[in-house]
């Protein structure tokens, strides 16, 4: 079978953007967990195993059987929880927890390729309750994300669709055949190793804040590698209309390391103090 970055139709052509650490400096599912534990949905040990499983995948974790412990994990989380309710923490907190974390250069970028007519999809492995909105604040209106089954209004502990690793390849591939998309001729920008089937999954591949084994496979494959680093609230964006600059850094990564390491720590103390009692 010819690889989907080979088959062109002379088509339209589409952008698919990652979300976390591409186009926001943070991760989202990880930024509305104050108001989730505000609201009751998930406890203190929730918020802090979910950020340490997050950190765990980011070093590395994007094995199959990893990204299906991360999945059930986040399916057993969920279970129980009002959809309503999610969607109303997610719409009363965006502008907050989100919206300041907009990489400028991402967001002229996507600006644009709309400009110029091209479609934009953001694909990510966050809920589809939290990257539409977040699409919403771009003026994107398509979305590949991860879907939870409801049942009565409540997340039932299954997952739809897990939008990570090859996964987010049949959701392009499915949303190509739908449109039309010459893929051979459109664009995916990640920022990890997890995205390599995303990437190469078309004909123009764009690394941007990439992590080492994804500057290392940019390298191989001279795959051209953005750096954004200014995540400015979208209303300032656009009052200074900033350029797309090839700068360096990315951000987000210390914070994640010192929860890793407060979690660690913790557990440390728990273990040591059981094991004196």
């Amino acid at each position: 079978m010819d690889h989907p970055a080979r088959l062109s139709r002379r088509g339209p052509k589409c952008r698919f953007f990652d979300l976390d650490k591409t186009v926001i400096a943070k991760s989202s599912a990880l930024a509305f967990g104050r108001p989730f534990y505000r609201d009751g949905l998930i406890t203190r040990r929730d918020v802090v195993k979910s950020a340490y499983a997050q950190l765990m995948f980011r070093l590395g974790g994007t094995d199959e059987q990893t990204m299906a412990r991360t999945r059930d994990y986040l399916a057993a989380l969920c279970k129980g929880w009002p959809v309503d309710q999610v969607r109303q923490i997610v719409a009363e907190t965006l502008h907050e927890l989100i919206h300041p974390y907009v990489y400028a250069e991402a967001a002229a970028l996507i600006e644009e390729h709309q400009a110029a007519g091209r479609d934009v999809v953001l694909v990510s492995a966050s809920g589809d309750e939290m990257v539409r909105p977040i699409g919403e604040l771009l003026g994107v209106t398509d979305v590949i994300a991860t879907r939870m089954s409801v049942i009565e209004g409540r997340y039932s502990g299954e997952v739809e669709f897990y939008a990570a690793g090859p996964a987010k390849v049949n959701g392009v591939t499915e949303l190509a055949e739908a449109r039309g998309y010459d893929l051979a001729d459109s664009y995916a920008y990640s920022d990890s190793i997890s995205d390599r089937p995303l990437l190469e999954c078309v004909g123009h591949p764009t690394v941007v804040n990439p992590d080492r084994a994804l500057r290392k496979l940019a390298s191989e494959n001279g795959w051209p590698v953005l750096e954004f680093r200014h995540p400015i609230p979208l209303g300032r964006r656009l009052r200074e209309r900033p350029a797309v600059p090839v700068a360096a850094a990315a951000l987000g990564v210390g914070v994640g390391v010192a929860i890793g390491i407060a979690w660690y720590g913790r557990h440390r103390r728990n273990k040591a103090a059981t094991a004196t009692a």
